[in-house]
């Protein structure tokens, strides 16, 4: 027999403070007991939008103004497939309680993994952790033009996840720059991924691992994640395949090029958003569009499923 097919609408609800509203599901239903974020399935001839909408003033007694979407997940249970489709807001009228009775609780949003979620709930953690721009660091020769730069982007565009791409420096100098970078960026409230093999991680306490598709390819034939799980894993990826080789490794977000042609690799085919799209939709973790992204493609990439845009060009000036 076919699976049952559920699709529900569910909302990351952030405050003023930065911090993300929870509920608990009530101890009588599927999962009773676990946290979630707000929100429930479609009725009939429903978008996502309109079911959140109508979920949110039922569950919460709160009229959302603007929403944008998040992540779209799909999740194998037993006895069904969900899809849900999550929705970020910050805009929103009165203050949210538990209308049908439901514990809720706004949480910093690095605290959340303290809380006991659904399985199909993990990604949304991610999405909601992570921010809208990924700067990649280009090859830069000079130590303090890297570091100006660096400094800018993280002060002036305030960019909060950087990747540390060096392929041209020796270990030593990689190490070197890496420890500066950390600095820099942990000064500044950003994380540091380092573009190199994950045993790096034992010479240089970044807060991540980011894997080029050849790496990952390695990896994803013994199907092990390579680093702890309170590390950042991330990855490179160009299609199906790679996408699916992030699944199996358990890399916590990726990103996927190149949208458009590029000067760096103008030899490979473009995606355009409708691949690119397709392609996202089926993710099981969070995909940052790259391939002659700027700032301005950020609600674009939103609206088609991305958590956003990954930029060297754009923010290293």
């Amino acid at each position: 027999m076919p699976k049952r097919r559920v699709h529900v609408a569910a909302a990351a609800i952030l405050n003023e403070q930065g911090q993300v509203l929870i509920a608990r599901r009530p101890s009588t239903v599927d999962q009773g007991g676990l946290w979630e974020f707000p929100g429930g399935k479609l009725a009939p001839y429903e978008t996502g939008l309109e079911a959140l909408k109508r979920e949110l003033c039922e569950e919460l007694g709160i009229e959302i103004i603007r929403a944008q979407p998040l992540i779209r997940i799909h999740h194998e249970y037993p006895d069904k497939h969900i899809l849900l489709d999550v929705w970020e807001t910050r805009q929103f009228t009165g203050e949210p309680f538990g209308r049908e009775g439901q514990a809720v609780r706004w949480v910093e949003i690095e605290d959340l993994y303290k809380y006991a979620f659904p399985a199909a709930n993990l990604p949304i953690l991610r999405a909601v952790s992570l921010p809208r721009e990924y700067l990649i660091t280009p090859e830069e020769a000079d130590e303090g033009v890297f570091e100006t730069r660096l400094t800018r982007a993280l002060d002036e565009d305030g960019v909060r996840l950087v990747q540390l791409r060096a392929k041209e420096l020796d270990e030593a100098a990689y190490i070197a720059r890496a420890e500066k970078a950390l600095a820099i960026c942990h000064a500044r409230g950003a994380r540091l991924l380092l573009n190199a093999e994950p045993s790096m991680l034992d010479k240089v306490d970044a807060d991540g691992i980011h894997l080029t598709s050849v790496r990952l390819a390695e990896l994803a034939e013994k199907g092990e994640r390579p680093i702890a799980a309170n590390k950042w894993l991330s990855a490179s990826t160009h299609d199906q395949q790679q996408l699916d080789q992030a699944g199996r490794v358990a890399c916590d977000f990726v990103s996927l090029s190149p949208l458009r042609v590029t000067p760096s690799h103008p030899e490979r085919p473009p995606l355009g958003w409708h691949d690119f799209q397709g392609l996202v939709e089926q993710a099981c973790m969070p995909v940052y569009a790259l391939g002659g992204m700027s700032r301005y493609d950020s609600d674009h990439a939103r609206a088609v499923g991305a958590q956003g845009i990954a930029s060297i060009r754009d923010f290293w000036k």
